[in-house]
């Protein structure tokens, strides 16, 4: 018998996830009609999206407690996004849980010369491939936060979203053309409601 796919699983690309695994990370938690969605609720579910996202060989196992770590900096990163959208200093427990990862197993720096020059090509620590993909995902976040792209991380303002993106252009204000649409038709409706006269009872 065919099983069709979850409705989330269809869910239009967020800007910026393509370029940040982290981004993609924080996204993992959303809303749609009939409710919210954890792409990472269980420790299979967790093993699945880091292999998805070839930050974890499908052979390695994934444990409960480092998947825990892995929904602890999701929503460190979280936090992160929004002091840095908001200009504010973070709590130092959401950075303390991104240095805490970064430090878990960093990469060996090295150098690359390839036809196109010089460029980095550090080696993750392979001693522990699940700690190394978290400390991957710590690293792209850092990334994020600190380039030239982290001006452009924004929070959707669609109601009950909760996806971050980065915007493309200045009034961009969704994350996808379907929050979109579903905030411009919540708004044509009330328009209507409003604008309806009211019946009066005999």
């Amino acid at each position: 018998m065919d099983h069709e796919s979850p409705v989330y699983l269809h869910q239009l690309p967020v800007p910026g996830e393509d370029r940040y695994a982290s981004l993609a990370l924080v996204n993992t938690r959303f809303t749609v009609s009939h409710g919210r969605v954890d792409l990472l609720d269980g420790t299979e579910a967790a093993h699945l999206w880091l292999v998805r996202h070839g930050l974890l060989p499908d052979r390695v196992t994934l444990n409960g407690r480092q998947s825990g770590r892995l929904l602890a900096l999701r929503e460190a990163l979280r936090t992160l996004f929004q002091a840095r959208a908001d200009g504010t200093r973070p709590p130092a427990d959401a950075l303390d849980t991104l240095n805490a990862t970064l430090a878990a197993a960093p990469a060996t720096p090295r150098l690359a010369w390839t036809a196109d020059g010089p460029h980095r090509a550090d080696v993750p620590d392979s001693g522990n491939p699940a700690a190394a993909a978290l400390s991957q995902l710590a690293e792209d976040a850092a990334d994020l936060l600190t380039g030239a792209d982290a001006a452009q991380l924004t929070e959707c303002a669609a109601q009950g979203c909760a996806r971050w993106f980065l915007r493309s252009h200045g009034a961009r204000r969704w994350c996808t053309t379907k929050c979109g649409n579903r905030v411009r038709a919540a708004r044509a409706y009330a328009a209507r409601k409003a604008g309806s006269p009211e019946k009066h009872l005999p």
